[in-house]
């Protein structure tokens, strides 16, 4: 079963081509023109065990908003359609990951019904030029595309670049867990025999 998926947005305000493949490591190659925000999805592939291609360029001379949020919506619709019917997968995933002085906790759950939890607060408000409540906007736009129910909780941390690190790898290790296949699942995994 071939898990991948490409989709191309293209709007007045963005252009990308976004690919995924849930069971290839390597490969990935990631350019937005916002260089934070290609190292967390660098940071998505590597501790998400998961290929990303990604090339997309927005109205950046405006602000960062607009290209954040299609990435995110790409991305949510990539994960949809590579998952299918979601036959096998374990549905749940969670991870606590600590990054120096952070530690941040995520959980999700491929349910078909989206929605958003985000308890993280920042110390500054830019990291370079990038504005880390654009972070929660991704989250949101990946949620509301991919049908996932996503709770986002910063435990403690000081320094923003090192939050959203934490939050990106332990996102990254809990979807990985939620997208594994289990060979004891027939069908899916919900009493009601459909996500």
């Amino acid at each position: 079963m071939m898990r991948k998926a490409k989709i191309i947005r293209k709007t007045k305000e963005t252009d990308i081509n976004f690919e995924i493949d849930l069971d290839k490591t390597g490969e990935t190659k990631v350019s937005t023109s916002i260089p934070f925000l290609d190292h967390m999805l660098e940071l998505l592939s590597t501790h998400g065990l998961m290929k990303l291609v990604v090339k997309g360029k927005g109205d950046t001379q405006i602000d960062d908003h607009h290209l954040v949020e299609d990435l995110g919506i790409c991305l949510g619709q990539a994960v949809g359609k590579a998952l299918g019917k979601k036959t096998g997968i374990n549905r749940y995933g969670s991870a606590c990951v600590p990054m120096d002085e952070c530690l941040c906790r995520v959980d999700l759950d491929i349910s078909g019904r989206p929605y958003l939890i985000y308890n993280v607060k920042y110390a500054r408000r830019k990291i370079g030029g990038f504005d880390p409540a654009l972070i929660k906007e991704f989250f949101k736009a990946f949620t509301d595309h991919s049908g996932v129910t996503l709770h986002i909780n910063l435990l403690y941390g000081s320094n923003s670049h090192h939050i959203i690190e934490a939050i990106f790898k332990s996102f990254a290790r809990a979807l990985k867990c939620a997208v594994s296949l289990n060979e004891n699942i027939r069908g899916v995994l919900s009493t009601k025999g459909k996500l």
